[in-house]
Parts: C-alpha cells; structure tokens; sequence
C-alpha cells in the first residue's frame, strides 16, 4: 500500500512540476504521469542506490549538493526511457529533480501519517 502511495506523490510532484518549471512537458494524461513515476521509482532503486552509495564521500564533502546531481541524471534518464517526458535542459531538469522531491516527500509524509 506505500507503494502505491509513493508512486501517486511522484506522480502528481511531477505533474506540479510540469506546472511550475518551464522546461519539463508530459503529454498524455494520468495514466502516462503514473508510468513517469514508476519508471523514475525503479530507476531510483537501482541505478540511483548504486550512485548514491558510489558518491558517498563526495556528498559528504559537499554536504550533499552532489546528490542533487544524482537526482537529476534520474530524472535525465527517466526522460531518455520514457517518449512522453521531455526535459530541454540540465537546469529544467535540476529544479524538476529539487521539486518532485520536496512535493513528493512532503505528500508522502502527510498520507503514510495518516494511515
């Protein structure tokens, strides 16, 4: 069930985040917003982990910043896989990655509260 949870927060950080950074577009509707997210969630857990964990000490160094960085080739990649995502650039894509996020864990931690 937080799965699911966590699957719909991104769906709809993206979908606001469409809205708020000019340089990130989704055609289509709900449906390819949920298949954004979980190509993103599964990108995230393998490919991400692996990063996160290889550039630990650089994010130590850097108090972080550089796993924005990380987020950001996610959500690049993400937009590589899927033909319904088009991201024009790194800075669309690095406030996109800071956005969906935020949205995302502050949507999570309001509904798994909750239940």
């Amino acid at each position: 069930m937080r799965f699911l949870i966590k699957i719909a927060a991104v769906a709809l950080a993206v979908w606001v985040t469409t809205m708020i950074v000019p340089g990130i577009q989704v055609t289509g509707g709900l449906k390819n917003y949920l298949i954004i997210a979980l190509v993103l969630a599964v990108i995230n857990a393998t490919l991400g982990t692996l990063l996160k964990v290889l550039t630990l000490p650089l994010a130590f160094l850097s108090l972080g910043i550089s796993l924005l960085v990380v987020n950001t080739a996610m959500l690049l990649i993400t937009d590589r896989i899927n033909e319904n995502m088009t991201i024009t650039g790194f800075s669309a894509a690095f406030f996109g990655a800071i956005l969906i996020s935020i949205i995302s864990s502050v949507i999570t931690q309001i509904t798994t509260k909750t239940i």
